[in-house]
């Protein structure tokens, strides 16, 4: 057992998808795995382990932002020996380009946290996912008639700014970034720390330009085009 996970060795596949929501953790394993089971609810951060089309993977909550993200990510990594992590969630559309529900595959993730630069003295790393991921999943979205939008986005520490800050995005907009969401530059330096694959892939939940949005139900449930892209690469 680890700290936030009480999973025995063993009990977690070496490939995991990681929801921020552990009830679309659940969801997940309810509908799209067989014979799943659950391995973790310790502080209800849900973790599964089931077969999806014969190959074992398993599937843990992490919560929301990089540092709940990350102590889930890095106790699967040590405690664990977890080689392929695959973080599926929800962002905010940045560029006219991205659309509402669109599937997004953060390439790199560019960030405003100190828990990355903390690390460098001041200097800057880049965090970026696994190349082989990377192919595959536009490979597998290409044959799944998935348009996937790939590119650099934003992890950021804050969800809500401020009015006197005006646009806080329009900086990030101006470099071309498609999109915000609070978990996946963590994802990708621990991958780099510590020699495993990971990546992104995120679908459009609501965008910054249009106001657009969809429903909390939808989020939660509704997201397979992405979840089923993820999990193909277990395959």
């Amino acid at each position: 057992m680890s700290i936030h996970i009480e999973a025995k060795p063993g009990d977690i596949a070496d490939f995991v998808l990681l929801p921020g929501d552990p009830l679309r953790a659940r969801h997940i394993a309810e509908n799209l795995l067989t014979d799943a089971v659950c391995y973790n609810n310790v502080r209800g951060m849900l973790g599964f382990t089931g077969f999806y089309k014969g190959v074992r993977v398993s599937v843990q909550g992490t919560g929301m932002g990089l540092p709940s993200h990350m102590i889930y990510v890095s106790e699967l990594i040590q405690d664990y020996k977890v080689k392929n992590l695959v973080r599926i969630g929800t962002c905010g559309g940045m560029l006219p380009s991205v659309k509402l529900r669109d599937v997004v595959m953060a390439v790199s993730a560019s960030t405003d946290s100190n828990a990355v630069s903390r690390h460098f003295n001041g200097m800057t790393f880049a965090p970026t996912a696994d190349f082989g991921l990377i192919n595959k999943a536009w490979y597998n979205a290409a044959k799944a008639g998935i348009e996937l939008k790939a590119g650099n986005i934003l992890s950021s520490d804050l969800f809500y700014h401020f009015p006197e800050e005006g646009d806080a995005y329009e900086l990030w907009r101006n470099y071309g970034t498609m999109a915000v969401e609070m978990e996946s530059a963590g994802l990708y330096l621990l991958a780099a720390r510590h020699g495993v694959k990971a990546l992104s892939l995120l679908t459009v939940s609501d965008h910054l330009l249009t106001g657009e949005h969809v429903s909390a139900e939808e989020r939660q449930l509704n997201f397979t085009k992405m979840t089923e892209l993820a999990l193909s690469l277990a395959v």
